[in-house]
């Protein structure tokens, strides 16, 4: 009997073990691996792309419509290719000159410039064209100009009667783009036909949303330049960048934009130019305070002197009541509540508007509009379809991805 005793005690123990809890084998955690996320690649101008066009410019008579604001790293770009071998011939400046001092407006001559002895030729003032003797010697033009995406910013008022004197004289234009800083949208009416000036030469609104690059591609596109030619023009397009691209300036780009502010806010304040309202030349923050001696309200006011860059600031040394507008949170788009405002708390109305106001509004309608009292919105309606229109057709020339 021993056998099945044994037999029966075996299993039972079997059975017990069988019943106990079963141990959970541990389980070892793997590690997370962050995914990084993608590095946006850094943005290069046009100018800082040698290796796109340095091929071009070989063997070739150059001539470069330039300024301050033509950098390549921490050296201009005259300097920069001269240093690569390229024969420039002539420096072309626009507006405030090759050295971007002179003030808005004031007449600049031809002179050389000190430092590589090239000869330079004012393209402001009487001679706002290259004529066929200027341009004689040269191969091929490089224009590299930093804008502000305000259409009564002359620099592009440059760009097109270049252009239109190199298609009259058989010259290529190799234009250098860079960003817009206000090229993130598009808004303000668009200029009438007979109100065209150096400050408006385009059917375009005031805040075009283009590059410069773009902008030389529409006026070839819909053929504005004098007798319909065309320029044969080659764009080193802005890498990495997309409208929507946030855009500091690293140089100023005329004296009285001094920073990233007073050019934000430059496509609404211009208008002031053609009112009896300054808008802050001769103090230290031009296009971010605005006021006259006829504003009612008296919270704020500043006093304009000479200043380099403004000599001759509006109002000069006496008292300004307006607006400060230096802060950050007053850096909105493009709006006519600042002109509308200062319009209906003016003590002078009648002499509030001179005759500059239609060429940079570029239509006869805007004065009469806030004479009238109409309402911001209202004016707005006036602008369509004319504004609609447009952005239809910039849609064709646009070298980068849109704002979102």
């Amino acid at each position: 009997m021993i056998q099945p005793l044994f037999i029966l005690y075996t299993s039972l123990l079997l059975a017990i073990g069988s019943c106990a809890p079963k141990q959970t084998p541990e389980v070892v955690q793997k590690p997370t691996i962050a995914t990084p996320a993608p590095v946006a690649k850094p943005l290069q101008t046009g100018a800082e792309q040698m290796e796109l066009y340095l091929s071009k410019l070989q063997g070739k008579r150059v001539g470069m419509v330039v300024n301050q604001t033509s950098i390549v790293g921490e050296s201009h770009l005259v300097d920069t290719l001269l240093s690569r071998g390229v024969k420039i011939t002539t420096i072309f400046a626009p507006e405030h000159g090759f050295r971007g001092d002179a003030d808005a407006g004031a007449y600049v001559k031809d002179a050389k410039d000190t430092k590589t002895g090239l000869s330079i030729v004012s393209l402001y003032g009487k001679n706002k064209k290259p004529s066929a003797e200027q341009l004689a010697g040269i191969d091929v033009l490089i224009f590299d100009i930093q804008d502000v995406g305000a259409r009564f910013y002359t620099y592009i008022s440059t760009m097109h009667y270049v252009m239109e004197a190199a298609a009259e004289n058989g010259k290529e234009i190799l234009i250098l783009d860079r960003p817009n800083p206000n090229g993130n949208y598009v808004d303000g009416p668009v200029l009438e036909p007979e109100h065209k000036s150096f400050v408006g030469m385009h059917p375009i609104p005031i805040v075009h949303g283009l590059t410069v690059g773009e902008l030389a591609n529409m006026i070839n596109g819909e053929k504005w330049l004098d007798g319909q030619q065309q320029a044969k023009i080659t764009v080193i397009p802005v890498a990495n960048y997309t409208h929507s691209t946030p855009y500091t300036l690293p140089v100023k780009p005329s004296p009285n934009l001094p920073n990233q502010q007073a050019i934000i806010l430059y496509p609404s304040l211009c208008l002031f130019e053609g009112t009896n309202v300054s808008v802050g030349r001769g103090t230290p923050t031009p296009f971010q305070v605005i006021g006259s001696p006829y504003y009612k309200f008296k919270e704020f006011s500043f006093t304009p002197v000479s200043t380099p860059g403004a000599t001759e600031p509006p109002y000069k040394n006496q008292v300004c009541y307006g607006k400060n507008l230096t802060d950050p949170s007053t850096a909105q788009p493009f709006t006519l509540a600042y002109l509308i405002d200062f319009y209906k708390n003016s003590t002078e109305q009648d002499k509030f508007f001179n005759n500059f106001f239609e060429k940079l509004a570029g239509t006869s309608e805007l004065r009469k509009q806030i004479i009238a009292g109409k309402t911001e919105a209202k004016i707005r309606a006036s602008w369509e379809p004319a504004l609609s229109n447009y952005k239809t057709i910039r849609k064709k020339y646009l070298l980068y991805p849109e704002a979102e």
